[in-house]
This record gives structure tokens, C-alpha cells and sequence, in this order.
């Protein structure tokens, strides 16, 4: 039986990991739960079904304290952050955005395993964040990083080539151009369902940049070792090459629940976790590279990536700012890129080129949004 923190219950990573803990109670027992609170109904209904020891909430506190007598509720900006501290074995780390990094060095520091699904905490820290893991404290979520773990396990580290992760291509990726797009569209992506934020960032392909840098710092491999193309079906979730010029993949339905339950079950797998793949019908698989020059997100965040620094953190930032103001209508969907691409040239001659701390990253983080709100106003339509 193994003790179960999940960070973001109420989100998509979060429903469908107490989906798994529901469906097996025998290897599962969740006793901590965090979520934004803007959903009180369902963190309650959650607390209240698994009988979790504590909560923690950022809005809403008093009503959720209220409805469970008996929990500790922990609430405020910090609270994610304490909760991941909690004695237990596994952490979920199912938050959006950059908020998910202290909750992150938290559950290394307490030496819990970290399930992470959290990709901005290597983003914007990821020599940080490395440097506080020990083996296999760190064992990734993101069905791209989790198919790159199971087939990595096919040769040793040495003889790995080359990564290539795949990317669904998003709800435009047949499109000609990327103007008059609006937010209904963006949101209707054709393979996954998945939170606003990640679905505007698969839209843009943005996601499939910020993995190019998740991958760098999870797996240990050069930049110009990893590649990402474009998948439709989604089916094979990412690819390990070897230098015998064997290509390993992992393949199933898309569908987290899988990721999910080998993340936080590592190194035993957890028996029907996720439907197969169904070989009493036809399938086609394609595969073809990424248009660099309708989605030049994923060039922009190689190359921050590869400046390192400050530079990935700087990126993120930019974006979250960015796909705020989409969401808001404050910009539209082509301008997202242009905030980022914006924002970047600006701070990478002079951008710091370690991150020795949390106040660090806030700092760079904080001038990167400041400066990326300034660019809302000048595309503001």
C-alpha cells in the first residue's frame, strides 16, 4: 500500500490519478489532496470520498474547512508547497504553470518520490531541480517523458542515440496560417483532453517546446539529440533511438491514465490501467516533421533551452502571460509566439546564466511577465 499526495486534485492529472487510486484500493491510499479551490464542490467531494488527513487550498479556505470537520486544512499561496512535504511515498505533481516549482524542491527535499506531471518546474529550474534529486526520485508523468522512460529501459543509458518525441500537431496542424483563430477553436483539440492552458500550448506547440526542455534535463541529453515530429493519431507517445539503429517506442491509446499509474506504481505496473490498443482493427500511424515555420515555438524554445540560464524560465513565463491574454481576449491567437519570441530577444543578452535559488527564478520570472504584459498592450486589438 503506498501513500498517495496529489497536488492539483480537482485538474485533469489529478481527477484521473484518483480515477486509478479508486480502482485500486488495495495498492493506493491517498492522504493529502491540494487544489486551487476555485471548484470548492469537487475538493470537498474528493476529501470527503478518499478521507484524506489534510487539504490544501488557496481560495475558498473557510468553506472547505467548514465542510470537513476533522481534516486539516492548509490554506494560503503556500500551501501546495507544505503539503508536498507530507511523509508519504509518491507525490503527484499535477499543477499548471511555474507555481508547481517550490511545490517540486519541496517533495525532493522531504525525500519523497515525485511523480511529475509539472513540466515548468524543469523549465524554469531545471539544473535547480536536478540537483536536489537522487535516482529515480523523479519519475515522469507526461505520457511523451514516460514513453521515453519505458523504452530507454530497452539498452543502457550509453548507447541511447537520439529522443524523438511526437506531438499530436494540435487542432491547427493542417491549417495554412494561424490568423483569425479564436479561442472556441483553440480549445477543441482533436486527440486529448486536457486543461485550457496545456490545450492552448499543444495548439501552439509551445507544449511540445517546453518537453524538448523537460526531456534535456530529465534524461540528461543534448539538445541536438532530440528531436519532436508530428504524430496525428497519438498513439506512439514518444521513441527512444539506439546506436545500433534499433527505435524502441511505446505505444497506446492516448490516454494519461497509463503514465499516470506507471509513475506512481514505479518499477511494478499496475494491471489494466489503461485500455490496449485494439488489434482486431486496421490502423495507420504517420509521422512527419513539425513545420517549423508555422509553429516556430519549438525553434524558439530550443534555443533557449540550449542558452540555458535563465533563458527556459524566461520562456515560460512569457507564455503563461501570453496564453492569459488569449484566454482573456486580449490578443490573438498569432500573437502568442510574438509575445514570447518578444520578450526572449530582449533578456537574452543580459539574462543571468545560473539560478541558484527560488528567489532567483521568482525574479527573473517576475521581469519576464512584466515585460510580456507591456507587449499584450502594444497587440492589444
Amino acid at each position: 500500500m503506498r501513500d498517495v499526495v496529489i497536488l492539483g486534485s480537482t485538474g485533469s492529472i489529478g481527477t484521473q490519478a484518483l480515477e486509478i487510486v479508486a480502482s485500486n484500493p488495495a495498492l493506493f491510499n491517498v492522504i493529502a489532496i491540494t487544489s486551487a479551490g476555485n471548484d470548492p464542490a469537487t475538493l470537498i467531494a474528493q476529501a470527503k470520498s478518499f478521507k484524506v488527513s489534510h487539504v490544501g487550498v488557496v481560495n475558498n479556505a473557510e468553506i472547505i474547512r467548514q465542510a470537513l470537520p476533522g481534516i486539516t486544512v492548509i490554506d494560503g499561496a503556500n500551501a501546495s508547497t507544505q503539503i508536498a512535504a507530507l511523509e508519504c511515498d509518491v507525490v503527484i505533481n499535477g499543477i499548471t504553470g511555474s507555481i508547481g516549482l517550490a511545490p517540486t524542491l519541496a517533495a525532493l527535499d522531504a525525500g519523497n518520490v515525485l511523480a511529475l506531471a509539472n513540466k515548468e518546474s524543469l523549465v524554469a529550474a531545471g539544473d535547480l531541480v536536478m540537483s536536489r534529486a537522487r535516482a529515480h526520485q523523479i519519475i515522469p508523468v507526461d505520457s511523451e517523458h514516460s514513453a521515453i522512460f519505458q523504452s530507454s529501459l530497452a539498452g543502457k543509458k550509453s548507447e541511447i542515440k537520439k529522443l524523438i518525441l511526437t506531438a499530436s500537431g494540435g487542432p491547427f496542424r493542417d491549417r495554412l496560417n494561424l490568423d483569425g483563430i479564436t479561442l472556441e477553436d483553440a480549445l477543441k483539440h482533436p486527440t486529448w483532453s486536457m486543461g485550457s492552458v496545456v490545450t492552448i500550448n499543444s495548439a501552439t506547440l509551445v507544449n511540445k517546446g517546453l518537453e524538448i526542455i523537460e526531456a534535456h534535463y530529465l534524461f540528461g541529453m543534448p539538445y541536438a539529440n532530440i528531436e519532436a515530429v508530428i504524430h496525428p493519431q497519438s498513439v506512439v507517445h514518444s521513441l527512444v533511438e539506439f546506436n545500433d539503429g534499433s527505435t524502441i517506442a511505446q505505444a497506446s491509446p492516448p490516454n494519461m491514465k497509463g503514465a499516470i499509474a506507471y509513475a506512481i506504481n514505479w518499477p511494478d505496473r499496475v494491471v489494466d490501467s489503461t485500455a490496449a490498443i485494439d488489434w482486431t482493427t486496421p490502423h495507420t500511424w504517420s509521422f512527419s516533421p513539425i513545420d517549423s515555420a508555422k509553429f516556430p515555438s519549438v525553434g524558439l524554445a530550443r534555443h533557449c533551452g540550449q542558452l540555458a540560464g535563465a533563458m527556459p524560465a524566461i520562456f515560460n513565463a512569457a507564455n503563461e502571460v501570453a496564453v492569459a491574454g488569449f484566454i482573456a481576449r486580449k490578443i490573438e491567437f498569432s500573437a502568442i509566439v510574438e509575445v514570447i519570441a518578444a520578450v526572449v530577444q530582449e533578456l537574452e543578452k543580459d539574462s543571468p546564466k545560473t539560478l541558484r535559488d527560488l528567489a532567483d527564478v521568482s525574479a527573473i520570472e517576475d521581469d519576464a511577465r512584466t515585460r510580456a504584459h507591456a507587449h499584450l498592450l502594444r497587440l492589444a486589438p
